[in-house]
């Protein structure tokens, strides 16, 4: 367990992930940008990072930094995640679920990973195994969760049908 930031680089921390849930990565940055250096590898930073780049859509960006969330913090699922997300977001999809897979058996009560590898298998064709996933999810979510997130999301577009009657 990393120790926990100290302010003011705590309070910058917490100012950027505030801007960035208001939709404004440009303050988000700012907040980032007066961060210590001594704090830059800090697995809190790190995430705030990888938001923005997600925020704008900076997958390649967002790839740097959940490897460095990887490397700083390995026993955190948080980083694995992110990696895989920016892989399948600059079209590495295969890549994404293969680096994402042994997480499933690693960190089995973490909801997102089922779900994000039955995203990967849909989009790479494999219905049945995205089933398979989205079985393990509703192991650890309800149902109502699982229709309010999939109906939404593109990737799961093939079984949409599906998802609204189960």
């Amino acid at each position: 367990m990393p120790t926990p930031l100290e302010p003011p680089d705590s309070h910058r921390v917490n100012a950027a992930l505030g801007w960035l849930d208001l939709g404004n990565p440009r303050e988000a940055a700012a907040e980032l940008a007066q961060l210590a250096p001594a704090v830059q590898a800090h697995p809190e930073v790190l995430e705030a990072r990888w938001r923005l780049c997600a925020a704008e859509r900076r997958w390649a960006d967002a790839l740097a930094v959940a490897r460095a969330q990887v490397t700083v913090a390995p026993d955190d699922p948080t980083g694995w995640v992110n990696q895989s997300y920016a892989l399948h977001e600059l079209r590495r999809t295969a890549e994404a679920r293969d680096l994402l897979l042994p997480k499933a058996a690693e960190f089995p009560r973490q909801s997102i990973i089922p779900y994000n590898l039955a995203c990967y298998a849909c989009q790479l064709g494999d219905l049945e195994e995205a089933r398979r996933w989205l079985r393990r999810f509703l192991q650890l979510r309800s149902k109502d969760e699982l229709r309010r997130l999939a109906l939404n999301d593109p990737d799961l577009r093939p079984l949409w049908p599906e998802i609204r009657v189960w």
